[in-house]
């Protein structure tokens, strides 16, 4: 919007003056003049009764979106291993790519890791653009992001997804500021539109209560980030070889602020939720810590892992590490079996993807039978040992 005043129509009554939020019009003898303060945000146009103050709309911009091609997908490795969510990110964005009839590209930075090209073949990538420096070995944030913004600038790809890790969700925003684009973070759900043919990112809002479908019409790339768990990997390998395009990294040590001197993993219990196989979760209804015990019991029958609503973890019944759902880790197990959980809409965006889901809960109204597979209305105090009991048999 441009703010103007026309001069033949000013009849010097100094109305606009105090409209003026930042004291950008004077007066020149008889006639209001906007100085190189003024923002044009609008709020002296009203104050003109003569309507001498006008606001013109801006010239609609074209963007020339036709160079932008191929899906990107941001391989995270550590110390020399893929993450899952690689190839998670890959098996969607081989999806997206035939929808769009382009190339599905993965971009691997780190240092000694061209031995990981085959991995992303397999998942699915038809081009691995490969980055190897020594700079490149452990990730900071200044690296990274010269390196992949270099790339992108570059290559022009027309979407990129990251998964939405600790190192994604660093390098994801940082990365679209410099390329000026948006980020739609945590989607659930990714499709090209049938006939604009943009990405279609869906995610929870409004602390989960509704989805929302964003889109970036006029910038590219276009960008989100997914959450571990959420995606898919290829159920078939790709079997043609990728391509492997080496780029330089333009890098030297003074562009790095911060120099990792040594990493020291945790010694405590890690729950591995997301590539667990089956996970027995308990919520508020499973009334205290000891309650959880009998959890563990039937999570070791099936050789499973213990997850928790967040509710469990509020109450101080287990540690935040177990927590599933859109505050905590987001699963895709084999079996589900859900103790005393009522199925907030929260929890449900975590869980609802198990490919079996099985449900002990005394409410028989509780929303988690209206997902649930198999529906157990009972005192999980009673049901879970009589199928730790059957289990041993």
């Amino acid at each position: 919007m441009s703010v103007r005043i026309i001069d033949e129509k000013c009849k010097g009554c100094k109305l606009c003056l105090p409209s003026c939020p930042f004291d950008a019009i004077v007066m020149q003898g008889k006639l209001a003049v906007l100085t190189d303060a003024c923002t044009h945000c609008g709020a002296c146009v009203s104050s003109c009764k003569f309507g001498a103050i006008v606001a013109d709309a801006a010239p609609e911009k074209v963007v020339d979106l036709s160079g932008h091609k191929d899906v990107w997908v941001f391989c995270e490795q550590r110390g020399g291993v893929l993450q899952q969510t690689s190839a998670e990110l890959l098996g969607e964005g081989r999806k997206l790519a035939d929808d769009l009839g382009q190339k599905l590209c993965a971009v691997l930075i780190g240092d000694n890791v061209a031995n990981l090209t085959d991995a992303l073949s397999a998942a699915g990538a038809d081009t691995v653009y490969l980055t190897e420096n020594t700079l490149l070995k452990t990730y900071t944030t200044d690296a990274y992001t010269k390196v992949f913004v270099d790339l992108a600038k570059k290559y022009q790809p027309n979407i990129i997804l990251i998964g939405a890790t600790y190192i994604g969700r660093d390098l994801g925003p940082r990365v679209a500021a410099r390329l000026k684009t948006g980020l739609t973070a945590d989607c659930t759900d990714l499709k090209i539109h049938e006939t604009e043919r943009n990405l279609l990112q869906t995610r929870p809002a409004f602390g989960g209560n509704l989805m929302a479908t964003i889109i970036t019409p006029d910038h590219r790339p276009q960008m989100a980030t997914v959450r571990p768990g959420v995606m898919r990997k290829l159920d078939t390998p790709k079997t043609a070889a990728a391509d492997v395009v080496k780029f330089d990294a333009d890098l030297t040590q003074d562009m790095i602020r911060t120099n990792v001197l040594d990493v020291v993993k945790s010694v405590k219990e890690k729950v591995d939720l997301t590539s667990a196989e089956v996970i027995v979760s308990g919520g508020r209804g499973v009334g205290s810590a000891e309650g959880f015990k009998i959890l563990h019991d039937l999570a070791d029958a099936l050789d499973g892992v213990v997850g928790s609503s967040r509710a469990a973890v509020d109450a101080g019944y287990i540690p935040y590490a177990h927590q599933v759902g859109q505050t905590g880790r987001t699963v895709r197990p084999r079996l589900y079996i859900a103790c005393g959980i009522s199925g907030a809409i929260q929890h449900l965006a975590g869980m609802q993807s198990a490919e079996c889901i099985v449900a002990i809960n005394k409410n028989a109204d509780a929303p988690i039978f209206k997902i649930a597979d198999y529906c157990i209305v009972g005192d999980l105090h009673k049901v879970v040992p009589m199928l730790i009991e059957e289990l041993k048999n």
